[in-house]
């Protein structure tokens, strides 16, 4: 028994790869493990961009919290609360421009919290969000895994780093990648995907 996050962020719908894939590694897991889902859909339901009195509202006593500070703050805690909650997060993303879409920077702005999902010690930062295991669903029309555009691969790397840095650092990524690249390359991508899954879920049994 367990509690899974599934977090999708693309904002293609049905068409998303990404989101197909990471559904299938949460249900999967759920069926396995007979445990409870949680969905959040990024997409359907951005989060807010970070505004001045979330940054402020932070740092500022509960009790002295403007209205403003109150309700962007709890807009944070309840993200927080819904990661702290689960034991295996499955997280989707399909790249825009060579990076994560803007509503999961969104979504990391939020759950990126010092004292509450990571903290700093003599050796530096160190992330508190430990104990979890994290699937990683990215999606991208080239190849970014090798070859000469791997140096612009801004989204995997730096989903990896966000993820660590507050202590996420057990995660299994699953790329799916090429989808331009014609008809071929897209049941080789989903092929792919769908093996990888597949010894991913086994393992999880």
């Amino acid at each position: 028994m367990g509690h899974t996050l599934l977090i999708t962020s693309s904002p293609r719908g049905a068409d998303s790869l990404s989101t197909r894939f990471a559904n299938e590694i949460a249900e999967g897991i759920q069926a396995r493990t007979g445990g409870t889902l949680t969905v959040r859909d990024l997409a359907a339901n951005p989060p807010p961009h970070i505004t001045a009195a979330y940054i402020q509202g932070r740092i500022t006593a509960p009790e002295d919290r403007t209205l403003e500070q109150a309700e962007a703050v709890k807009v944070a805690q309840d993200l927080v609360d819904e990661l702290k909650a689960a034991d295996v997060i499955v997280l989707g993303s399909g790249m825009i421009n060579f990076g994560l879409p803007s509503q999961l920077k969104a979504w990391f702005d939020h759950v990126t919290w010092p004292r509450v999902t990571f903290g700093y010690g003599d050796t530096g930062p160190k992330g508190l969000l430990t104990g979890k295991k994290v699937y990683l669903v990215t999606a991208a029309g080239g190849v970014f895994s090798e070859g000469a555009w791997a140096p612009f691969d801004f989204q995997t790397h730096y989903l990896l780093h966000l993820l660590g840095f507050i202590g996420l650092t057990d995660v299994e990524v699953v790329r799916v990648e090429g989808t331009v690249l014609g008809a071929d390359a897209v049941k080789a991508a989903i092929a792919n995907a769908e093996t990888a899954i597949e010894a991913l879920l086994a393992k999880a049994a």
